[in-house]
């Protein structure tokens, strides 16, 4: 009978509900979309500088191949995470005024908005750690 008393406590234990969002979700959300759109500069940039006139654009080239691959790496290791977590992005809208990003996480809907001054100073960031990287 305490045995019975026993697993019953434990199981109300353990039936708390995880919380709907933790903020180390949100941020590798946030850095998924951002990833998503360094990798759109980086592809913008690798075919500008295949049709400018500098002096070395395949140096240049392979330097921004380079750092997508990095990119690609830690875009298939969020994903990965994503799948353990149950997140899935599954819209990314650009407005005039900035991006907003909806996405389900444990069944549950979220979405969040950034301004394009945002998105570009991220942007910058994320870059520059590549490049340096880190």
């Amino acid at each position: 009978m305490a045995a019975n008393e026993e697993e019953g406590r434990t199981a109300v234990k353990t039936a708390q509900h995880p919380p709907i969002q933790t903020e180390e979700e949100l941020v590798l959300v946030k850095r998924y979309v951002m990833l998503g759109i360094v990798m759109r500069i980086l592809d913008h940039d690798i075919r500008v500088i295949g049709k400018s006139a500098i002096k070395l654009p395949r140096f240049y080239e392979s330097m921004l191949r380079g750092m997508q691959d990095r990119v690609l790496l830690d875009l298939a290791a969020i994903r990965r995470q994503f799948r353990e977590t149950g997140i899935k992005v599954y819209e990314e809208n650009r407005e005039e005024d900035g991006l907003h990003a909806k996405y389900i996480c444990r069944g549950y809907h979220h979405g969040f908005f950034m301004l394009w001054g945002f998105v570009k100073a991220e942007s910058e960031t994320l870059l520059k750690r590549y490049l340096s990287g880190t």
